[in-house]
């Protein structure tokens, strides 16, 4: 997306080597969630920035310009930024989970405008609580906060380290992205959130995925909107536009939505807005009156 006005440049260190104990050791970034794994939405989100750093195995879903671990392996994720700070060209570095499914560049975009006049900005969730490990940093506070880090060092430490911390809410009209899979519930709650269950009755979408995807690899849009997210509830809207307006007014709706949100600059996150204003429009909808005499 087209960076916000004063949003400086950014590299990315990408955290993917903890143990996920509370997934019985699974894999956790290479977990699926709506088809791509939990590393490859991050890393998707991160594609603003100038370099991506992944600190854990060499993963084939993310094309990153450095791939490194931290010593010990397993060591903590404090460690492994340090051993990720190591790559970082950038004045200002994001920090990133490799287990947040619902993160945008949008998000980012806020943190790294928020970091320009603070040591790091750290994402804070609903309940008020820093996501610590969301969040961009000027690299040399970073790598400050983080200069004599060892195993079992905790996060929390090295934010008490650094000066000024901004604490940003970010709302969406999607799922929060905050939202992190640490738990069976939590991936589980996830995977429905990009894909409901189907209705009774309804015949899987097979081919409209197929057809979408080709479409937006050929548009050359497939890192750009999530329609694992958006799918249905354009789909819902356009069928209101022809049922309660008229049908040649659906497609035509779906056009104009989809410029509105190409101008937004993140669709994945201005799409829902766009389709509540629209969705209000065609409940309020009186067509004129095709009776009256037209003489």
């Amino acid at each position: 997306m087209p960076e916000r006005t004063g949003s400086p440049a950014y590299d990315a260190v990408l955290l993917a080597g903890g143990a996920a104990r509370r997934l019985g050791g699974a894999d956790k970034p290479g977990l699926d969630v709506g088809g791509r794994s939990l590393a490859a939405r991050v890393a998707a989100a991160a594609s603003g920035a100038g370099r991506l750093i992944l600190v854990g195995p060499p993963r084939a879903d993310v094309a990153a310009d450095v791939v490194t671990r931290e010593v010990p392996p397993g060591g903590g994720p404090a460690l492994a930024l340090a051993a990720g700070l190591r790559h970082v060209e950038a004045d200002y570095v994001a920090v990133l989970a490799a287990d947040l499914p619902f993160l945008t560049p949008a998000v980012i975009d806020v943190l790294r405008a928020a970091a320009g006049d603070a040591d790091a900005a750290v994402l804070v969730d609903d309940a008020g609580h820093d996501q610590l490990l969301c969040s961009v940093w000027q690299t040399r506070a970073a790598r400050a906060a983080t200069g004599d880090v060892s195993a079992g060092t905790s996060m929390r430490s090295v934010y008490a380290r650094a000066g000024a911390v901004a604490r940003v809410v970010v709302e969406t009209g999607g799922p929060p992205p905050w939202w992190d899979c640490d738990t069976e519930d939590d991936l589980r709650d996830a995977r429905r959130a990009v894909s409901p269950p189907k209705r009774a009755g309804e015949d899987a979408m097979t081919t409209l995925e197929d057809w979408t995807a080709r479409i937006c690899t050929e548009l050359g849009i497939a890192d750009g909107v999530d329609l694992s997210i958006l799918t249905r509830p354009v789909l819902d809207l356009v069928r209101d536009v022809a049922h309660g307006v008229d049908r040649p007014a659906a497609p035509l709706t779906a056009y104009l939505i989809g410029v509105a949100a190409g101008r937004a600059g993140d669709a994945t996150t201005a799409t829902p807005d766009l389709l509540a204003i629209v969705g209000r429009l065609v409940q309020a909808w009186e067509p004129a009156d095709e009776t009256a005499d037209e003489s």
